[in-house]
């Protein structure tokens, strides 16, 4: 069975563009609000990445943290994560679904259990943060068996070795981190190095799919455009933390940067 992650490539490379992947703190701000942002957003976004909120961050900025801090003191939990993806996938013309979260979470939950509750709820990919390759074979083994996208990162730090052979481990999809900085910071890398570095990743597997992130926002999207896909996280988060600070609905909001993302990208 092809992933759903592979078959949203398929469709923006006929559409020659990249994919657009979003990025959201699940239960943030509310749960039935997360739901709703969701369900909001993937009307533009090809495939939607969902945090699980986390106190110990590794790479994630403050935007990031700020909307973990919100979903946590409302009380989400692993399983509330699983119950929105679970209600976004009953959705008629739901996105992809990806899952970021930490190996720790994942170990408390029991790998199979985790993955079978992935399985139910209609993920299609996950991102471990802080489980790399070659730690992650076992694990990435059991995902593809799930028919689960494992993602596996890069960064412009990993030798070409090194890179080689995550990429011919990889499943269908990786991420590369566009520069070394946590998520939310200004583009620190100009756009024309990020597509050195991609191009020179890119041609040890043509046929894998390559999504850029950090630091990517309505501002820097559009240099991107060469990248099989492009993850907006932060500016999200951003915008839910203003639209609540100013008493405005984060949905509609959230929904236009969105919106006006793709069509930069389109």
């Amino acid at each position: 069975m092809t992933n759903s992650i592979s078959i949203a490539f398929k469709k923006t490379k006929k559409e020659n563009r990249p994919a657009l992947l979003t990025y959201t703190v699940a239960g943030d701000y509310t749960k039935k609000k997360s739901l709703e942002i969701l369900r909001s957003i993937s009307k533009y976004a090809d495939i939607c990445e969902i945090g699980f909120p986390h106190n110990t961050p590794i790479a994630d900025g403050g935007q990031i943290q700020t909307s973990s801090y919100r979903a946590i003191k409302n009380g989400v939990k692993t399983n509330d994560v699983f119950h929105i993806v679970k209600d976004f996938k009953k959705e008629k013309f739901s996105k992809p679904i990806i899952l970021m979260g930490y190996y720790n979470m994942i170990y408390q939950y029991g790998e199979n259990n985790f993955l079978d509750r992935c399985t139910k709820s209609g993920v299609s990919g996950i991102i471990v943060v802080d489980l790399p390759w070659p730690e992650n074979k076992k694990f990435a083994d059991k995902c593809k068996k799930k028919n689960i996208c494992f993602v596996q990162l890069i960064s412009p730090t990993t030798s070409p070795n090194r890179a080689k052979k995550i990429i011919k481990a990889s499943h269908d999809m990786i991420y590369y981190i566009s520069m070394l900085s946590t998520t939310g910071g200004k583009l620190k890398v100009s756009p024309s190095e990020i597509h050195l570095n991609y191009k020179r990743l890119k041609n040890i597997n043509p046929k894998k799919n390559f999504v850029v992130g950090f630091g990517i926002t309505e501002k820097s999207i559009k240099k991107l455009k060469f990248a099989d896909g492009l993850v907006v996280g932060s500016a999200i988060c951003k915008e839910i933390t203003r639209s609540l600070n100013y008493r405005q609905n984060p949905v509609t909001n959230v929904s236009r940067i969105v919106f006006n993302l793709k069509n930069l990208i389109s």
